[in-house]
């Protein structure tokens, strides 16, 4: 079984219920805050992990961070290549109000001073043929692509959020290119000029409701969504990416692992909150059996 890692955010979410959005000059009383762990690279380590996949997180985190070190040991990912930093965690501030509208600033903060040396000791965790996931939500992407592919690892790079510099990157360096159609439309037009832009890349498209579309190359899959009854889609996509890389680095042909992580995605969404979301291997593989 290869090994994943993932260098990827680590991010605190602080959460204010508010009876409006605070405006310009207004001091506003919160009824609560609520602290949980977020971060696309983090959801997306627990998903793997509770796949059951040997992964690594690598990245940083502040003196707060230690919630977040936590949860990853918790799901069973090994974190010593999250390394400590003199700035704070990165954070989002998130205010909810009671129609359940919300406004958000994040501070990168950690994930922005992801060090070389940092990089360096996560990508000795792995080796040739093993898996890398990686998101637009750390610094040194451009570095972290050139020293993967020269180790020989499949990359597996979901650019969100998106953004204007995701284009300058080596991308062609990639395993698979991971977009939902908005960032695929950003970086090519049209996915017929996606794949036309990178055609020795594997291309896979995430449909929401939907399902999902795989490009390999030789041949088109896909895999419609499960139909269920969803209360919160915060951690859809990064369940749905952690499960497909553990399938991927587990084996699996591609079809059986988009199904895999269809299904973890199908459980993720009847729940409430990110991480906490995310089934176990268990749970998946009896919701697929019908026995869930």
């Amino acid at each position: 079984m290869a090994k994943i890692l993932n260098i990827g955010s680590l991010n605190l979410d602080y959460v204010y219920a508010v009876p409006h959005f605070v405006e310009a000059g207004e001091t506003l009383l919160a009824s609560r805050r609520d602290v949980f762990a977020g971060g696309k690279g983090l959801n997306q380590t627990v998903a793997a992990a509770r796949a059951g996949a040997e992964v690594c997180h690598g990245g940083a985190v502040g003196a707060d961070g230690d919630m977040l070190l936590d949860l990853l040991r918790d799901a069973g990912a090994d974190v010593s290549a999250v390394a400590r930093v003199d700035v704070p965690t990165g954070h989002a501030v998130i205010q909810v109000t009671p129609q359940g509208e919300n406004a958000i600033l994040i501070l990168g903060g950690a994930n922005r001073a992801v060090s070389p040396e940092t990089v360096g000791i996560a990508l000795e965790k792995v080796g040739p043929g093993d898996i890398l996931l990686l998101q637009n939500e750390i610094n040194g992407l451009d570095h972290i692509i050139r020293r993967a592919a020269q180790k020989g690892l499949r990359i597996l790079f979901n650019p969100a959020p998106m953004e204007k510099a995701v284009k300058d990157l080596p991308l062609e360096l990639l395993d698979t290119l991971i977009v939902n159609e908005g960032e695929g439309k950003a970086l090519a037009g049209d996915m017929d000029a996606l794949k036309a832009a990178y055609p020795n890349q594997k291309i896979l498209l995430t449909q929401g409701r939907r399902g999902a579309s795989l490009w390999t190359g030789s041949e088109v899959l896909f895999q419609p969504a499960f139909p269920v009854e969803a209360v919160d889609t915060t951690a859809a996509g990064d369940c749905f990416l952690g499960y497909y890389a553990a399938a991927l680095a587990e084996g699996l042909p591609y079809a059986a692992a988009l199904r895999l992580a269809a299904g973890a995605s199908a459980l993720s969404v009847q729940r409430q909150g990110a991480a906490p979301s995310i089934p176990v291997r268990g749970e998946v593989e009896a919701f697929l059996k019908g026995t869930y």
